[in-house]
């Protein structure tokens, strides 16, 4: 049994760390404004600390889930962040969502300090990450990854390990280009159709005989239906960042990017005009607002 602590108490971060204490995990968790409420996981056992330095000093294991790679950087290099007071051994993994040339930079730091790593990001949404079905890509040393498999395993249904460090988190930004790309294709499309007055169950049933079918189809038929964007709980600021992630890693390994580009372009105009909190489904109307104008 290992003493786990955990940085990003997120909508992410509360139902893995729920999971961890329901699998009788010591967990401590770093006290932070962006938090989800932590009553009921101090009720189930959950202690706190208020700095990464502190939460490091009495940690065996350190997982992160914090929004993106500043955040990784700095509660890991701050001048209280998790090397200032990180043992020899310690594993820290990243769960979060990170550009891979930084995961690689913090990476080397951590062992160079005589601690392991592992990035180990997350597919799927809160909805799995409370039940303890999340996906997990995880990018590090073989031997390593098989000694932490049974904490991953608390909180993950499906846990591939898809190479060196820095794997996991480019198997991550390929993934969600994919996922959130195909949305957002979908909710430009759902726009037009709306403006062109095709009935909205119309267009979800001949997608759905057709090529048009899949997960990013199921997410948005809530929207379409009803209005229901819960759905899809990822929000277009959080979309676009992993977009613009993306775009750095295809440029950095001059790959073509030209279709990401686009979609960035359209997810960033959105947050523009529009609440960058809003949930990406919430992208068909706005759509619909500025083609309508």
């Amino acid at each position: 049994m290992k003493t786990i602590g955990m940085i990003g108490i997120g909508m992410m971060g509360h139902g893995i760390a729920s999971n961890l204490l329901k699998h009788g995990q010591s967990l401590t968790v770093l006290e932070h404004p962006g938090n989800q409420p932590l009553d009921a996981l101090m009720a189930a056992g959950a202690r706190t600390c208020t700095t990464p330095q502190a939460l490091a000093a009495q940690s065996d294991v350190i997982i992160l889930c914090v929004t993106g790679t500043p955040q990784v950087e700095a509660v890991l290099l701050g001048d209280d962040g998790v090397l200032k007071g990180m043992r020899p051994g310690t594993i820290v993994i990243d769960c979060s969502t990170a550009v891979p040339a930084s995961t690689e930079k913090v990476a080397a730091m951590v062992i160079a300090q005589g601690g392991q790593f592992l990035d180990s990001p997350m597919t799927r949404t809160p909805k799995e990450a409370a039940e303890g079905r999340l996906n997990l890509l995880v990018g590090g040393d073989a031997a390593l990854f098989e000694t932490c498999k049974p904490i991953l395993a608390c909180f993950a249904e499906n846990i591939v390990h898809t190479g060196p460090i820095g794997s996991g988190h480019r198997m991550k930004l390929l993934h969600n280009y994919v996922s959130l790309g195909t949305v957002t294709l979908l909710a430009e499309a759902a726009a037009c159709a709306q403006l062109s007055g095709v009935n909205a169950q119309t267009f979800v049933d001949v997608l759905a005989m057709g090529g048009g079918w899949g997960a990013a189809l199921e997410r948005l038929k809530p929207t379409l239906a009803t209005g229901d964007t819960s759905g899809l709980r990822f929000s277009m600021s959080n979309a676009l960042k992993d977009l613009s992630y993306y775009n750095q890693m295809a440029s950095d390994t001059h790959a073509d990017h030209t279709v990401a580009q686009a979609v960035k372009n359209t997810l960033e105009t959105a947050c523009q005009e529009g609440d960058p909190n809003a949930l990406v489904p919430e992208l068909i109307g706005l759509l619909v607002k500025r083609q309508g104008a």
